[in-house]
Parts: C-alpha cells; sequence; structure tokens
C-alpha cells in the first residue's frame, strides 16, 4: 500500500551522489496502523481507516478512544491513542500502485513502501494567515501613488455595478487567507531512512512545522 502520514519538520538540502543539490523538506514519518476496515456490504463502500501519532488517553474522548481500542491492543504496549485517523478509499482512490488485499484491524503500513526516486502526491492544510486584505489575498496592484491619494493605496476599488443592489458570488474581496487544503502532484522522494522515521520529499510542500502531511505514491 503506498500511503503514509507523516508530520512536517523542517527545509533542509541535500546532495547525491552526481553532487547535485536538492531542496527538500523532512517528514517524520511512522508505521501507521488500521483501525478500521470498511465493506461495500456494510458500509456502502470498500475503506480501510488509518491511525497515527500518540496522545495521552486523558485528552481523548471515550468514542475516540472506544474507536481504536481493538487496533491499539493488537499493536501492544506503547502505543498511546491515535492523534489522527484518516480514511484510504479503494472505490475512487488514485492511488498508483495500490495493492488490494485482506486488511485487518492492526495490521501496519510501513514508510519502506515508498523508495528513493518515486512520484508521490503530498496532500496538507496550508498555513493560517488571518484575515488580510485583496492586494495580499489576490494579487491586487492597488490604487495609483501619486497626488490625489490619501489613505486608499491598497484599496479594492468598486465590488459592483450600478442596479443589481447586491455583490455577486465569488467576488474577489478581502477576507480570510490561507488554511487550506493543498495537494502538491507529482514531487520525487529523494530517500527514505526507515531507521530513523525520517522521509526526504524534494521542494517545498505546505503546512506549518508539526503539520500532518499525507503521502500517497
Amino acid at each position: 500500500m503506498k500511503y503514509i502520514l507523516g508530520t512536517k519538520v523542517k527545509m533542509t538540502q541535500v546532495f547525491d551522489e552526481e553532487g547535485n543539490v536538492h531542496p527538500v523538506t523532512v517528514l517524520k514519518v511512522a508505521p501507521i496502523v488500521v483501525t478500521q476496515v470498511k465493506t461495500k456490504a456494510k458500509d456502502g463502500y470498500e475503506a480501510i481507516q488509518v491511525g497515527s501519532g500518540s496522545m495521552k488517553e486523558k485528552n481523548a474522548t471515550k468514542p475516540h478512544i472506544g474507536h481504536t481500542k481493538a487496533a491499539i491492543e493488537k499493536v501492544g504496549e506503547g502505543q498511546g491513542i491515535f492523534r489522527h485517523l484518516k480514511e484510504i478509499r479503494f472505490d475512487d482512490t488514485k492511488l498508483r500502485g495500490t495493492v488490494k488485499k485482506e486488511w485487518s484491524v492492526g495490521d501496519k503500513i510501513e514508510s519502506s513502501v515508498f523508495t528513493a526516486g518515486d512520484e508521490v502526491t503530498v496532500t496538507a492544510t496550508s498555513k493560517g494567515k488571518g484575515f488580510q486584505g485583496v492586494v495580499k489575498r489576490h494579487g491586487f496592484a492597488g490604487g495609483p501613488r501619486s497626488h490625489g491619494q490619501k489613505h486608499s493605496e491598497r484599496e479594492a476599488g468598486s465590488i459592483g455595478t450600478a442596479g443589481f443592489q447586491r455583490v455577486f458570488k465569488n467576488k474577489r474581496m478581502a477576507g480570510r487567507m490561507g488554511g487550506d487544503i493543498i495537494s502538491v502532484l507529482n514531487v520525487k522522494v529523494i530517500k527514505v531512512d526507515a531507521d530513523n522515521g525520517e522521509m526526504l520529499i524534494e521542494g517545498a510542500i505546505p503546512g506549518r512545522t508539526g503539520a500532518l502531511v499525507e503521502v500517497k505514491g
């Protein structure tokens, strides 16, 4: 199964055997565990739910603890309550090289399924930037910086036409920026270090330090 969850650590650069430098993002990855198996007969579609990360039991809700109890017991001692749960659907998934098999609760998926040179899709939530104006949010040029302007260099300008008495839907205006789910396609895996639990992805990927990242191959 070419799928793994990780957390963003930092960016750096590495050299390959030919001496070429590659900017990379370092991900901290650990084996993910199957917490639920969904079937077409019972749930209407085929999927597996996987868990990653760990948190203290006091910080989890009782339904969350009960839902993942069977998987935690199969993994054994040392595994806390899963912090993240993600679902992988098989009917409409676009994962290349997906190996269909009989999954059961407690099965592990290792990062070693990926190898250097694989092209993957990376998905994460971008950094939140708060409430921003149209210049930063949409790249507007603003007004002229000549005489006649006072405090309106970065204003949006007119937002509609006379007669309609409303603002059209999807009008580009100021508002909340960032915090979107972003997917970067066809990025290359530079290195997989299963022993140290690290994966190096070429280039920049969305999200803050510590953000949850999905890697699909």
